[in-house]
């Protein structure tokens, strides 16, 4: 059967007309093409028809969440119809998804939007299959993340395995952390070491070829350090500070050796990641955010829970602290800087103004707590983690020797105090 014979033919003139008309039409007039023609060109048209449903979903949204929703239903619904054998399926299908699992998650239908990242894992299977992507995980980033967030960290940690086939762990920061974090909270600590050790190695070759900044090697051997620590290899722990603080010494005397700088988004993201044994388990029913994934990528209920428990820990602090419940207060004033961290990191590069005071209140705050090294060392290297991606390198180290004195580790290098 011809798909053009019940198609009004004037229609799809029209449609053709008004397309390669001089001027780019609305949105609105686009998609009203695209919907003709794809009736008569599918392979050529519906992959343009799921593209501009969605960014007319968007463009329609402060009218409302259901405009949107409809019309990223719609598009998924087209994206679907595209022949499976033609290349292109997979990236139009999972771009699409996306977008509507977005809207679904931000409109409180979880349980759909979640089958709707296992339909974007499953085009990334079968377009694999047929030799259209190279990646064996193409399309299953989302549904890790889901899993995640419901606390299924295994399940996330192998999805993330999967997709590495092509682009293994050590060759990229975000999906080495990522693997790391979901292999550590499902208990499979040793892997985890070995797929962060893996990225160290990686940043510190790099630093030598000044091909990224040492203050990222210095995050990242600080986040070891404490998964070292949590296994009880102290000794490693230790190794890991002490060359973390050589660095530290090295850049508060001379700054960076190459032009490059510190990705603060680096920083942000480890500091949320060490403190995830304070946050509460993860479940469906309860989903908390996929700490160790780049903020962009939490889904948006996550996010907002997350970030929205600001005000609360605020008012917690405070009342902790006015009843002399001092341990405690450290404890909930950390939980309101990692957030608050994330939250200002998102909206801007300019981090020292808005979060300085944060970071000192919780060295000030930890001091006060008698017979406590531990709580100390910990709020200081904070800060002094916080101080180098602020580029205050000089206050950064002096923080950071005195942290490692704490935990009784000898200094070997000297302590300098230039800003």
């Amino acid at each position: 059967m011809n798909h053009s014979e019940n198609v009004d033919q004037d229609a799809v003139l029209q449609a053709r007309t008004m397309l390669l008309g001089s001027g780019r039409p609305s949105l609105a007039r686009e998609v009203q093409a695209y919907r003709v023609l794809a009736r008569v060109s599918p392979a050529s048209y519906l992959p343009k028809l799921a593209r501009a449903l969605v960014s007319y979903g968007y463009e329609v949204g402060p009218a409302g969440m259901e405009p949107r929703l409809a019309l990223h239903a719609e598009a998924a619904d087209a994206a679907r119809r595209i022949d499976a054998d033609e290349p292109n399926r997979a990236d139009v299908l999972c771009g699409v998804l996306d977008s509507y699992r977005r809207t679904l998650l931000t409109i409180g239908r979880r349980a759909e939007a979640f089958a709707a990242s296992e339909e974007m894992a499953g085009a990334g299977r079968l377009a694999f299959a047929r030799g259209h992507v190279r990646n064996p995980g193409y399309g299953a980033g989302p549904l890790a993340t889901m899993l995640a967030e419901e606390g299924r960290h295994g399940e996330a940690a192998d999805i993330r395995g999967r997709g590495i086939a092509s682009s293994p762990p050590e060759t990229d920061f975000a999906t080495a952390v990522e693997r790391a974090a979901e292999l550590d909270a499902a208990g499979r600590h040793e892997e985890a070491l070995e797929v962060f050790t893996e990225l160290v190695d990686l940043t510190r070759g790099a630093t030598e070829a000044q091909a990224t900044a040492m203050v990222n090697l210095v995050w990242e051997l600080v986040h070891r350090s404490g998964m070292f620590e949590a296994v009880g290899r102290r000794e490693e722990a230790g190794a890991d500070r002490q060359e973390a603080l050589r660095i530290l010494a090295r850049l508060a005397e001379s700054g960076e050796p190459s032009r490059r700088s510190g990705a603060v988004a680096t920083w942000s993201t480890l500091f949320a990641l060490s403190g995830r044994g304070a946050e509460p388990a993860a479940s469906r029913e309860a989903p908390m955010p996929p700490l160790g994934a780049d903020f962009i990528d939490w889904s948006p209920d996550t996010r907002e829970s997350y970030l929205g428990a600001i005000p609360v820990l605020e008012a917690r602090v405070a009342e902790l602290t006015g009843s002399g419940l001092l341990s405690e207060a450290v404890e909930a004033h950390r939980r309101l800087v990692r957030r608050s961290a994330v939250l200002h990191q998102q909206r801007s590069y300019r981090i020292e103004a808005p979060l300085r005071p944060l970071f000192d209140e919780g060295v000030a705050l930890a001091r006060r707590v008698p017979g406590a090294p531990e709580t100390l060392a910990r709020a200081l290297t904070d800060r002094a983690m916080f101080l180098a991606a602020a580029d205050r390198h000089g206050e950064a180290h002096a923080d950071f020797a005195e942290a490692v004195a704490l935990r009784g580790e000898a200094t070997r290098t000297p302590i300098v105090t230039r800003t």
